[in-house]
């Protein structure tokens, strides 16, 4: 699989990164282990977390599984703090104790005495910028980071966080922002990309595929095993099943039939090829369905296909 670069910094990933927000919860340590050994073969070595997974079960997962699927230094770990899930709802903290507590408690579970990306996960009013960022400095200075990103930022939230960081020498600069991107939601090219482009941060999208709805699956009803009828998942796959959403939908359709691709190859590869982007977030439910979007290395979309997605989608 090819490398990029995480923006300006010396840091190289693959360009699919392996999502796993599921593990630990909906995805057992088999069918994790089915999909880390499917990635690892395919060349791929960036793997994204987060506390907040399954309160650390995603983390505990993959703690389980270095050494034996994969050696520690083969991977490109990634994980995030910031929001924990707590009396039934989510909260947000990104002090700079909660956020260092929470960094410790994610080494512990992922069995290592470092993570290659740390990211705060959520912007919060709640807490002075320049003390979450400080945190963040404190975690690469001991050496349980080595490199530091923002998740969920926008625009103007970029750019003041990488802007802070770099005013002052010492203060360790962000390599990355991780933003939801997709055909059906490109929000993130008014503000976020082109904060991120100047102030030399890569771009890690995540649900590139608009939350699944761009495979297609959701085109003539509801899957009994899709995420829309799980009871946790369908107030977040919802929004994308309106009218606009199937309109792209079928446009996607229609290329990788002319194509004579997937849906999801079709949908993955623009994300992929997006300027800026250094490597989409990709969760499977299946060993099988990561195969699937594994396979769109060896292709890349013929400009006019990309021309006409970006006008059937453009908001």
């Amino acid at each position: 699989m090819q490398q990029r670069r995480v923006g300006s910094t010396g840091l190289t990933v693959s360009r699919l990164a392996l999502g796993t927000m599921t593990w630990g919860r909906d995805t057992d340590e088999h069918e994790a282990r089915d999909q880390l050994t499917a990635y690892v073969e395919a060349g791929g070595t960036l793997i994204d977390t987060a506390a907040g997974y399954g309160n650390g079960a995603s983390e505990e997962l993959i703690g389980s599984l270095l050494g034996d699927v994969v050696a520690r230094d083969e991977l490109v770990i990634a994980t995030k703090a910031g929001i924990t899930a707590r009396r039934g709802g989510r909260e947000y903290n990104t002090s700079r104790g909660h956020l260092l507590a929470t960094l410790d408690a994610s080494l512990r579970r992922l069995g290592v005495d470092h993570v290659d990306l740390w990211q705060v996960h959520i912007w919060s009013d709640e807490t002075p910028l320049e003390e979450t960022l400080a945190a963040l400095d404190t975690a690469v200075q001991s050496g349980r980071v080595s490199y530091v990103g923002i998740s969920n930022y926008s625009g103007w939230q970029t750019a003041q966080a990488a802007t802070w960081q770099r005013a002052v020498p010492g203060r360790t600069p962000l390599a990355s922002t991780q933003v939801e991107y997709s055909l059906l939601n490109r929000a993130v090219e008014q503000e976020v990309l082109p904060a991120a482009a100047a102030l030399g941060l890569g771009v890690l999208p995540w649900s590139p595929l608009g939350r699944g709805v761009l495979t297609g699956k959701y085109r003539t009803g509801t899957p009994s095993d899709s995420r829309a009828a799980s009871a946790h998942f369908a107030n977040f796959v919802n929004p994308y099943l309106d009218e606009r959403a199937a309109g792209i939908v079928e446009a996607v359709a229609r290329a990788a039939d002319g194509l004579g691709w997937s849906a999801l190859e079709v949908a993955l590869t623009w994300v992929r090829d997006r300027p800026g982007v250094t490597a989409p977030v990709v969760g499977a439910r299946t060993a099988a369905q990561l195969r699937g979007a594994l396979g769109v290395e060896e292709l890349s979309l013929p400009a006019e296909i990309t021309a006409a997605l970006d006008d059937v989608s453009a908001d």
